[in-house]
């Protein structure tokens, strides 16, 4: 029973939403709800082994052929409802397979019941590729222009190209995989070789690894039907009797195909460009049922060797490859006229294959025909090339037509004595009989058995049910809320990040088009006031005249740091803090104006900062106006200090005097 199975139904057309639900050992959890490509990525991600719907087509024709070519290998989707035209209605299949129906109209229990009916095996698989697979091994670089080292370069790459084929040629012959290969010599090598590989995608996993971006490159695709085939996932077909032939392949690019009766009569005779491997199991099963595939070289290809398997047929190959004239020898016993190489090369291999046998089919009709069962010629001579002997052929024939106690041999003639076969058969009857009350015993003991130990793991399930769910609980819910708290921390991280750098972004475009427009001047950045901080500003963009230094902390300058600052010719300063009184002496006694944030509004982003130019001068010029009021105020105060002691000193004197 598959692990996870997925079930999906459509909520809305435009745009296409999917409710999913899926199947986990027995488990049903509602996943929600799915856009196209977020369903797809879902799939990849976690790779169920079934998708099930009530209606492929769904997804929209275009929709369904991508999403089919994204499914991972091994994940199959399936139409739980039936082939398209002999479809049930999807309640009447819950119904018959005893699931409980909520809501008809919640798409979501259309997906529940999709998923429980694909459980149970319900359903049939849609199969959208070939079991057969394109390898082409080519030059993965251009080679450009001509001359000596391209010559060199072009030769080098064939080379590469040659050891790359021959190297997958070893790998699929090792792994017994059949297939054919063309290649086109060039340069002592091959400019190209193309694998038609008549396996699946599953089975070459692994095995060829797809190659991009050096000097070869190996391109995979496997080959895709004309038409989805809707396989059902459990069952078998009924297989009506056929008429036996012999079958002539002629594989590759065209395919040529070739068909007798037993008798030697021509029955079809067909070729096509580029046909597929189910197409051409359908054109010879509608023709009968192969007992010999036969081709005109030795060894014999690849596909022929996998339709001789697939119809359990017997492999006819010639001591030696035919030669042309051979063939057209042969077509000219026959009398029959073809339309190309391909019909000619498949009629011969059959036709070759039929007189190998001839002689031996014509001594078993010789003998039917004594026997007065020359009706049955066909189903016996099938019979007799599988390796029955005349004797057990005309006997399974017979069974075939009557129950097995009415079964009577009645020879016209003493020709062919089966009575040995018959007192054979007694015999058989016997021990089966004895085998099958042997097999009700054991069947008897293995019910009694399997009751018990069902009734043991009944009482173990219900001991430690309660405890394993306990502890299966408490651990989800550990690593639920984990994992949530985990999220909750990180988004709200991310949306404090995403908040200040767009924030950060604003004021940064904003800052540079007034710097731009010329109506602002960008200031130069000390987080601290201290010679590292100046040395790393330095190297990264110099101190010049008349710049406008913004310092984040002056806490800790000293008064060599000042002069440094006012030697370089700046502007002015503009503090984030208050700055101590030797350093702020020193700007001001060199009028270098000091500006603090709560006098002039500063733009800053990181490292980056501006004022408006024409609030800065305007800043400045008050600061160096306030800088003259004051020492003109202190000027006056120490003139009136003076003339205050002089008038002192001269009352002194005149008391003195008199």
């Amino acid at each position: 029973m598959p692990i996870l199975i997925l079930g999906v139904d459509i909520i809305s057309e435009t745009p296409k939403r999917f409710a999913v639900v899926s199947w986990f050992n027995g488990q049903l959890d509602k996943k929600g709800e799915f856009t196209f490509y977020r369903l797809i990525r879902f799939v990849r991600a976690k790779k169920p082994d079934i998708i099930a719907m009530d209606n492929i087509y769904e997804l929209g024709n275009e929709g369904l052929k991508k999403f089919i070519r994204a499914l991972p290998q091994g994940v199959k989707l399936v139409q739980v409802t039936g082939r398209p035209g002999e479809q049930k209605s999807l309640w009447s299949l819950a119904k018959e397979n005893g699931i409980r129906i909520g809501d008809k109209f919640d798409p979501y229990e259309e997906a529940k019941v999709c998923a429980l009916l694909a459980s149970k095996g319900v359903g049939y698989e849609v199969v959208a590729f070939e079991d057969e697979v394109i390898v082409t091994v080519s030059r993965g670089r251009s080679q450009g222009k001509g001359g000596w080292s391209q010559d060199r370069y072009r030769r080098r790459v064939h080379n590469l190209i040659q050891n790359k084929v021959r190297e997958i040629e070893e790998a699929l012959r090792r792994a017994d995989i059949p297939f054919d290969l063309e290649v086109e010599e060039r340069d002592f090598g091959f400019s190209r070789g193309e694998f038609k590989v008549y396996a699946s995608r599953e089975e070459l996993a692994g095995l060829i690894k797809p190659m991009k971006g050096g000097d070869v490159e190996i391109r995979i695709k496997p080959v895709e039907r004309k038409s989805f085939e809707f396989v059902p996932l459990k069952g078998e077909k009924a297989i009506e009797e056929r008429k036996s032939i012999i079958v002539g392949l002629d594989p590759g690019i065209t395919v040529g195909i070739a068909a007798l009766d037993l008798n030697g009569d021509v029955v079809a005779i067909y070729s096509e460009k580029n046909m597929a491997i189910s197409d051409i199991v359908r054109f010879i099963s509608e023709i009968g049922h192969p007992i010999i595939i036969a081709t005109d070289v030795n060894p014999a290809p690849g596909l022929v060797e996998k339709m001789a398997r697939s119809f359990k047929a017997i492999l006819f190959t010639p001591r030696e490859s035919l030669r042309v004239d051979e063939k057209n020898e042969l077509l000219k016993s026959l009398g029959v006229d073809v339309e190309n190489d391909h019909q000619r090369d498949a009629l011969a291999a059959a036709y070759k294959a039929y007189l190998r046998l001839k002689p031996k089919l014509e001594h078993v009709d010789a003998k039917l025909s004594e026997l007065g069962l020359l009706k049955k010629s066909n189903e016996i001579k099938a019979l007799v090339i599988q390796g029955y002997n005349l004797g057990e052929a005309i006997m399974k024939v017979k069974e075939r037509e009557k129950p097995k106690e009415e079964v009577k041999v009645e020879i016209k003639e003493e020709s062919v004595d089966v009575t040995p076969y018959v007192e054979k058969i007694k015999e058989l009857e016997k021990t089966i009989e004895l085998l099958e009350r042997e097999n009700q015993e054991l069947r008897a003991m293995i019910d009694k058995q399997r009751k018990v130990i069902e009734r043991l793991e009944d009482k173990l399930r219900l001991y430690d049910e309660k405890v394993r769910r306990k502890i299966i609980k408490t651990k989800e819910i550990e690593i639920r809320d984990k994992k949530i708290a985990y999220l909750e921390k990180e988004l709200k991280e991310a949306k404090s990040i995403i908040e200040k750098l767009s924030k950060d972004l604003v004021l940064a475009k904003r800052m540079h088009l007034l710097e731009l427009k010329g109506t602002a001047i960008p200031l130069k950045v000390l987080e601290s006031l201290t010679w590292d901080e100046i040395e790393k500003l330095e190297k990264s963009t110099q101190i010049k005249k008349d710049d406008v230094i913004y310092i984040s902390n002056p806490a800790g300058a000293g008064k060599s740091l000042a002069e440094h600052l006012i030697k370089k010719g700046i502007k002015a300063i503009i503090s984030a803090k208050g700055m101590p009184n030797l350093v702020y002496d020193v700007f001001k006694a060199n009028k270098i104006a000091v500006l603090f944030e709560d006098e002039i509004e500063v733009k800053r982003v990181d490292e980056f900062a501006i004022v408006d130019r024409e609030e800065l001068e305007k800043a400045i010029d008050k600061k160096l106006k306030e800088w003259e009021e004051e020492e003109r105020e202190k000027q006056i105060k120490e003139f009136l200090r003076l003339v205050e002691e002089y008038r002192i000193e001269r009352l002194k004197e005149l008391r003195e005097e008199r």
